[in-house]
């Protein structure tokens, strides 16, 4: 047997593995949201069920929140592990969506067909690229091409509260040789990519507190010191006019770029000026020195996401308030430490006071960033396979939100992950009308195929 009847028969075998994805579909399990919880199960079971029917000695495992689904399949060659959540995003607002959101099907657009449905893209139609490559590959061989372990949670929209206990207490079991995670997309919405980076998040929350209540601007006004003025200067502060982040030590652990990564970057010719003109912008407003992607990808930022204070209510009203707050978010890459910078930034907020003010402060999360080994042989040769079964050649990318499991495979497991999807730019994950192109789904399968002929045949 060989790749090629494998890839014959997902080609032939795409009706039935696009109704399977649609039955999966239609599953509310919106982890979120106490109300779904025996939907979150249900899926649970259809995916033992399903893993099950091909072979694969699978369970559904309790934790204090939804279950893990865990599967295993002995073979030789290396031992893969491959990661998915089932959980899916709330609907709301429903009136936006064109049709039931649980009542998924094939739709033709102006871009070829594509399945809409909530959980289409992120991630049961790419969870369901691996298992039903596995599917195949079975069938035409009678095995699977090497040892693999399946491991698909319930709570990834919902910050994953049982997943650090879970690989903890599992640790032994779930090791592997690389870790395989399919919750991201095609570059662009064409070019297959690997990401081999991924930043890391600290949230803080600070509120500055002034007089015990608000005070009546004509007769404090001028006396009295005002928490915006002050919270406003703190924020003024935190950028120089080059757009470099001024909270000391920031920049500790923020690694160079490798010359052969930059080169891999350069070549995808990012149109940031389509990227940005898509939200109506024009102008990178990052660090100076660095190209839109190097911004994005490889280089830390602080951002203000919300500002309160005072009156913001119709009409005006003139007073001073009592308190102001922030919530400011850190994008961390390398070896910054998330405790140190928070401890840094504190350490700026107070030297920024004046007399008569303090400062209340709320943590909200510090994770590091995540570097990919690729000289671990499996990178080179998922690249290779990716760039035989797309158009574009597949590259090496970094990404600039966070993903945290890919961090906690390293951490707790040891393993490091190739992070390889298949979703494009207008997919409209987590918003109404959430789709995944048909296409991708087909490629997919397809590109899981090949991967592990290539890993396995190496």
């Amino acid at each position: 047997m060989t790749l090629e009847n494998v890839l014959s028969r997902i080609d032939n075998k795409m009706p039935a593995a696009t109704d399977r994805l649609l039955d999966l579909l239609r599953i509310p399990s919106i982890s979120t949201d106490p109300a779904f919880k025996a939907d979150c199960d249900r899926a649970a079971d259809w995916l033992v069920a399903d893993l099950q029917s091909i072979g694969i000695s699978a369970e559904k495992r309790a934790t204090p929140g939804h279950p893990m689904v865990v599967g295993h399949v002995e073979g030789d060659g290396p031992h893969v592990l491959f990661y998915g959540h089932y959980d899916v995003q709330p609907v709301d607002p429903l009136e936006l969506w064109n049709s039931d959101p649980f009542d998924p099907a094939l739709e033709d657009t102006a871009n070829g067909k594509v399945i809409r449905g909530r959980g289409s893209s992120d991630d049961k139609g790419q969870l369901m690229t691996f298992v039903e490559a596995c599917r195949a590959w079975k069938a035409e061989h009678g095995t699977l091409p090497c040892k693999i372990t399946f491991f698909f949670e319930g709570e990834e929209e919902s910050g994953s509260p049982s997943l650090v206990p879970f690989m903890k207490e599992n640790a032994d079991e779930l090791k592997s040789d690389i870790a395989l995670i399919c919750d991201t997309g095609l570059f662009q919405s064409k070019t297959p990519a690997i990401i081999t980076s991924l930043r890391g998040l600290l949230g803080e929350e600070l509120i500055i507190h002034a007089a015990n209540k608000d005070l009546h601007s004509g007769m404090f006004g001028g006396v009295a010191m005002n928490p915006i003025r002050v919270l406003t200067k703190i924020i003024a502060g935190l950028h120089d006019e080059n757009g470099r982040v001024t909270v000391p030590g920031f920049y500790d652990g923020v690694p160079e770029l490798p010359a052969e990564l930059a080169a891999q970057w350069d070549a995808l010719k990012f149109d940031h000026k389509t990227f940005l003109g898509d939200v109506n912008l024009s102008e990178p407003a990052g660090e100076k020195g660095y190209t839109p992607l190097e911004m994005n990808w490889s280089q830390p930022t602080c951002e203000v996401n919300g500002i309160t204070g005072g009156y913001t209510g119709e009409g005006f009203k003139t007073v001073l308030p009592a308190e102001a707050s922030a919530k400011i978010s850190f994008r961390l890459v390398g070896e910054q430490d998330p405790h140190k910078i928070r401890e840094s930034f504190r350490a700026y907020v107070e030297s920024c006071l004046p007399a008569d003010c303090t400062v209340e402060y709320k943590g909200h999360g510090a994770s590091k960033g995540s570097v990919m080994a690729t000289d671990h042989p499996a990178f080179e040769q998922a690249r290779a396979a990716l760039s035989d079964e797309w158009p574009e050649a597949a590259a090496f990318a970094g990404c600039g939100g966070s993903i945290p499991i890919a961090g906690h495979f390293k951490n707790i497991l040891g393993t490091d992950a190739m992070l390889i999807g298949f979703a494009k730019d207008d997919d409209q994950i987590h918003s109404p009308n959430e789709k995944y192109d048909l296409e991708s789904f087909h490629k997919g399968i397809r590109s899981w195929a090949r991967i592990l002929d290539a890993m396995t045949k190496a």
